[in-house]
């Protein structure tokens, strides 16, 4: 799963348009679905599907995508899944030594979090504070990638969704675009079914 932004516009003339969140998912990167201001009915959609036992979910570190996917499948287990693309795009952030960037990598690569804690929890700049932060939050969610992908065992990363996401945006976010509240359903499930 993964969330998007849409602009609409406002019922008073030359008021400022507000941006909104709309959430996308994908499953087994074949069937995508959108919803806008509608977690109860995502949620619901999601666990009428035919789940096995065991579903994965993978997403980026935002915690109102967790919050949705932790309602996901209440008849069996979920495994959570950190998505190893945004796990190292934070992990970039941090900036400074491109040996220690290289080194935390190569350890969190094989789940090797407290190790990978140790190489920045005496720096004092604010984006390896939030970067060790970051990890914490998501520890349960940080996988031995390598094994999980050597082996086959599921994705790693939220290609699928993203790609839907970007699908859905090259209509929503068209140059100058604002959009009816009533309209924006109507525009997510197009583009779910298009996906052009």
């Amino acid at each position: 799963m993964d969330g998007g932004k849409v602009r609409l516009r406002t019922s008073k003339k030359g008021e400022s348009c507000i941006w909104r969140d709309y959430k996308a998912l994908c499953i087994k990167g074949q069937v995508r679905e959108a919803w806008f201001q509608e977690n109860e009915k995502l949620i619901q959609w999601v666990n009428q599907q035919p789940l096995s036992e065991l579903v994965t979910c993978i997403g980026d570190g935002h915690s109102g995508i967790w919050n949705l996917m932790a309602q996901f499948n209440p008849q069996g287990e979920t495994r959570e899944i950190l998505d190893w693309f945004h796990l190292v795009e934070n992990l970039y952030k941090v900036g400074g030594s491109n040996r220690r960037i290289y080194q935390a990598k190569k350890l969190l690569w094989q789940v090797k979090v407290d190790e990978t804690l140790a190489l920045f929890s005496s720096l004092n700049k604010k984006q390896a504070q939030n970067f060790c932060l970051y990890l914490e939050n998501h520890r349960h969610r940080i996988i031995n990638y390598d094994y999980y992908q050597s082996e086959a065992i599921c994705s790693i990363a939220s290609g699928a969704v993203e790609s839907t996401v970007k699908q859905i945006d090259r209509r929503l976010k068209i140059s100058g675009a604002q959009w009816k509240i009533e309209n924006v359903g109507q525009v997510l499930k197009h583009r779910c079914v298009t996906r052009s």
